[in-house]
């Protein structure tokens, strides 16, 4: 049966455990599936030849760096979904809209919807026909110049930005949007990785990872906090696995049993596929209570500094390192005194963990030289996420872990360029020394005051005070949280633009008056009046790399995103204060601009044509601290006296359990490349709650059984999902997890994190009530 019929049929769901490692042949499987499912399969071998290769085109899914060493195949399973998914020969035209009214295809599914195939030709919606029909280009820049030069306040409209935009795109698209007059720019990493900017630039200066790919080699423990990179990084698993072998400790914190972080078996080693072998990708595996991440951190600090009196008593040698703290740091008395003052039971009772496995696994920090922390979205999307981090820090401070080979901070991005777009200005919290540099190459007026951000922007909308929203990529109706209120904002909208490469349910719900731009992807070759163009992107690691389309788009209607931006620049601002047309002629220009104003980028044309790109430098990895006292800051935050917040509380009910959102092995943010999630065992499935099966059974259901999800917030709103299939799985007791973004609906607009605004979806109090179709489906 081929993929397109699977898009259109019923799947039979189904449950059972999976017990492969990650990787290997289950690996090749589906990406031989994504491969013949884009009807495009042919010239589709050749654009994955050409992934994360010099001279082709950068992965358009995760921001995991390429290893520097030289080899035929550089993509994973995920990113051979992600450039299949991309590279379809299937059309969303206007023929397609002219067949679908927008109330039918509300109807579908997300992951029908992108499946359908690439937006080929722009598109207006018709409200008498409730359809989408075909507007050309310059009609549609001027209908969103109208809509934006009748607003009474630039401060009316909202832009949005993907983490898959470029660095030429995100940079013209900050440079227009401050010439019109504004700092709102909600964003993607507002989401996600805000909290890592928020806690790493208060205690060391620079909002990034101070570490580079070939610092894994060198590390001599790497701890893996709130992560699940053989989902959502695979390449990460190699540098694991590889660490294992060689003798560092890989510790992985994280209450699901992730299979990535357990073992792997790598599809490019012949021996190891033929004879079904793999290798571990940890020598430790602890699993803390949501939200307890901070508890466990504290908790290794207290043994440390347990150790080091010790030390000093005996007359051992340090275990903090003091030469370095005297140096380059501030704050730790104040902060030693935090952790004095916290309790072991506190202690004991958030984290989840007994204080035998804490001792575990401080004594595996305390033992190595070189560590390196990484954590993703487990971490960040909790209400004290910025203390959480400040912790991981302050852990790191003690014993000199960063500006050393083999050690340092990792925060691991997603999407491919969302680091890369921060850089270029996306932010609605800008520096004053951006603000600056704008203003003095361009002469113009710049905004100082502080924009929305995602959360704000939502509620701008549903208040009345923001009237027009672009979105630059993205899916921005179900990336974020508080599903029905976020559609009721779009709906409130004047005019709604999404610029865009696939349909997706954004542009469903949408305003008065919407538009659909298609444009081009990563895998399009980019045709400029100055010739084919290259666009760029920054990767975890810091390291700007070149990104070469090698497949001829399937429109000449379809436009890249730089000059999407650059038309509708133009039609609003005129020649002001750049020629947008002019720049986005030849790339190069662009270029040389960011060089001009982007710390890092100094010869930006030049150092592009190195192979593998450059490294843009890291201050606080060179031990240079760009904070106020010019020193690295220990923060001596408190541990939460309580975990469930007061707007929980106040609806006097104690939750059944707290709930998790994360994604499927099959999806990549929103989009949804199938309705299996391999390596929890799922098949043709996404509307299921994983839970501890005495929890299942305790609150008075059965394992298969269906229940709905109600969250608990004291607003007065009902926030539920409906029918969603127990699951029996190894999970904590008093957890549960489910599919993003089925789930956002329970996340509560307000419910975010403290000095991050980001939305809390790994901390969501549930209760189960009885679902009105109760069926077994097991």
């Amino acid at each position: 049966m081929s993929l397109h019929h699977q898009a259109d049929q019923k799947p039979v769901p189904r449950y059972k455990p999976y017990n492969g490692a990650a990787g290997g042949w289950g690996a090749l499987r589906s990406v031989a599936q994504a491969w013949i499912g884009s009807d495009n399969a042919l010239k589709n071998i050749r654009a994955l030849l050409k992934t994360n290769q010099n001279g082709g085109f950068d992965c358009p899914g995760c921001a995991w760096g390429d290893s520097p060493e030289s080899g035929m195949v550089k993509f994973c399973e995920n990113g051979a979904k992600a450039v299949n998914w991309e590279a379809t020969k299937r059309r969303v035209d206007a023929a397609f809209f002219a067949r679908h009214s927008v109330t039918s295809l509300l109807a579908q599914s997300d992951y029908w919807l992108e499946y359908q195939g690439r937006l080929t030709e722009p598109m207006v919606y018709e409200p008498s026909t409730d359809r989408y029909r075909p507007i050309d280009w310059d009609a549609a820049f001027a209908l969103i110049a109208s809509h934006l030069q009748n607003l009474a306040s630039p401060d009316q409209a909202e832009f949005y930005t993907s983490g898959r935009a470029s660095n030429e795109a995100a940079y013209l698209y900050q440079l227009f949007v401050r010439a019109y007059g504004t700092n709102n720019f909600p964003d993607c990493s507002n989401m996600c990785h805000e909290a890592s900017g928020v806690a790493l630039g208060q205690s060391v200066g620079v909002g990034k990872g101070t570490v580079t790919f070939d610092d894994f080699e060198h590390a001599e423990a790497i701890f893996v906090w709130g992560q699940n990179p053989g989902t959502n990084h695979p390449r990460m698993l190699e540098p694991l696995r590889e660490a294992v072998k060689r003798g560092a400790q890989v510790v992985c914190i994280n209450p699901l049993k992730e299979r990535g972080l357990e073992r792997f078996q790598h599809p490019q080693h012949p021996l190891e596929m033929l004879t079904n072998g793999d290798r571990p990708t940890n020598t430790a595996y602890f699993r803390p209570a949501l939200g307890g991440d901070m508890a466990v951190l504290r908790g290794m600090a207290k043994f440390l500094l347990q150790w080091e009196r010790e030390a000093q008593a005996n007359n051992a040698p340090a275990v903090f390192d003091h030469a370095f703290l005297n140096q380059h740091t501030q704050g730790v008395l104040d902060y030693l005194q935090a952790v004095d003052d916290t309790s072991w039971a506190h202690i004991e009772a958030q984290s989840g963990l007994s204080l035998a496995e804490i001792e575990q696994a401080a004594r595996m920090y305390c033992k190595a030289n070189k560590v390196i922390m990484c954590w993703a979205m487990g971490i960040t999307q909790h209400r004290h996420s910025v203390a959480t981090i400040q912790e991981i820090a302050n852990l790191m401070l003690l014993r000199g872990n960063l500006g050393v080979p083999g050690a340092g901070l990792c925060p691991v991005r997603g999407h491919s360029n969302v680091q890369g777009d921060r850089t270029m200005g996306i932010n609605e919290r800008p520096p004053v020394s951006l603000l600056d540099a704008l203003e003095r190459r361009f002469k113009f007026k710049v905004p100082r005051h502080n924009g929305h951000n995602t959360v704000e922007a939502i509620a701008a909308m549903l208040g009345g005070q923001a009237k027009v929203f672009i979105g630059l990529g993205g899916n921005f109706a179900q990336a974020t949280p508080d599903t029905e209120r976020t559609a009721q904002a779009l709906r409130n909208c004047d005019l709604t633009v999404q610029i865009s490469t696939k349909l997706n349910r954004s542009h469903l719900i949408h305003g008065r008056q919407a538009l659909i731009l298609p444009c081009l992807g990563r895998t399009d070759v980019d045709q400029q009046s100055e010739g084919p163009q290259a666009v760029t992107v920054e990767d975890s690691f810091s390291m700007v790399h070149a990104s070469n389309g090698q497949l001829q788009p399937l429109s000449r209607h379809m436009r890249s995103e730089p000059a999407v931006v650059a038309g509708i620049a133009a039609a609003t601002l005129g020649a002001k204060p750049v020629d947008w047309n002019w720049l986005v002629a030849d790339y190069a220009r662009i270029r040389d601009l960011i060089s001009d104003t982007i710390p890092g980028f100094n010869d930006f044309n030049q150092r592009l044509e190195h192979p593998g790109g450059f490294y843009l430098g890291n201050s606080a990895g060179q031990r240079q601290w760009k904070t106020a006292s010019g020193l690295a800051n220990f923060k001596a935050n408190q541990l939460p006296d309580d975990l469930l917040h007061e707007c929980v509380r106040a609806t006097g009910q104690l939750p059944d359990l707290i709930m998790q959102s994360m994604r499927s092995h099959d999806q990549y943010n929103t989009t949804i490349y199938g309705l299996d999630d391999r390596y929890r065992g799922v098949k043709g499935q996404r509307n299921v709650l994983f839970a501890n099966e005495a929890d299942i059974i305790r609150l008075g259901f059965h394992p298969g059984q269906k229940a709905d999800i109600v969250s608990l917030w004291s607003d007065g709103r009902e926030r539920r999902v409906k029918g969603f299939t127990l699951l029996a799985f190894d999970i904590p007791a008093g957890q549960a997890a489910a599919y993003y973004p089925e789930v956002n609906p329970l996340v509560p607009l307000e419910s975010v994190g403290d000095g991050s605004h980001t939305p809390t979806s790994k901390f969501v109090a549930i209760k189960l009530e009885a679902a009105s179709d109760n069926t077994r489906i097991l």
